[in-house]
């Protein structure tokens, strides 16, 4: 019986496999702390400018249309933790797969490295079985010598 599995280098791409698409997840996690932040950001800017209550026309409406753009630009931070959740899911989804075919190939070796020890335990036990039986036999060979006449 071969003791190699001959699958040991499917068994390493696939396990390289997994690790960049783990690597690509915790870069999507991040990427979605950063939209937050950002997102958080814009949210204090918008708080923080208030339309005014006095002034000329021009400050009102320059300040109001400022104040359009930061919403704009909060929605935009939004739209992006929207979208950086949605390739979160993709690379998840990748992950779970990678994560299932190096399984599969890690039982297939699992299964091999049980047949290599029952074929191990099998030649052992023919060895002992083939002992046995010569000692046996040895041993009534020498009975029939001692018990016989000389």
């Amino acid at each position: 019986m071969n003791r190699f599995f001959r699958l040991s280098p499917v068994l390493r791409a696939r396990k390289a496999q997994e690790d960049a698409a783990r690597g690509a997840v915790n870069q999507s996690r991040a990427e979605i702390r950063e939209a937050q932040a950002l997102a958080k950001r814009r949210h204090l800017d918008l708080v923080g400018a208030e339309a005014p209550t006095e002034g000329t026309a021009r400050a009102m409406v320059a300040s109001l249309v400022a104040r359009q753009s930061l919403a704009a630009s909060l929605f935009g931070a939004q739209r992006m933790i929207a979208d950086a959740e949605d390739v979160e899911r993709e690379r998840l989804a990748v992950l779970a797969d990678a994560a299932k075919r190096r399984r599969a190939v890690e039982l297939m070796a699992e299964r091999h490295a049980e047949l290599v020890r029952a074929h191990d335990l099998r030649v052992d036990q023919a060895a002992l079985d083939e002992l046995t039986i010569t000692s046996k036999a040895r041993n009534m060979a020498r009975n029939l010598v001692e018990g016989s006449p000389a």
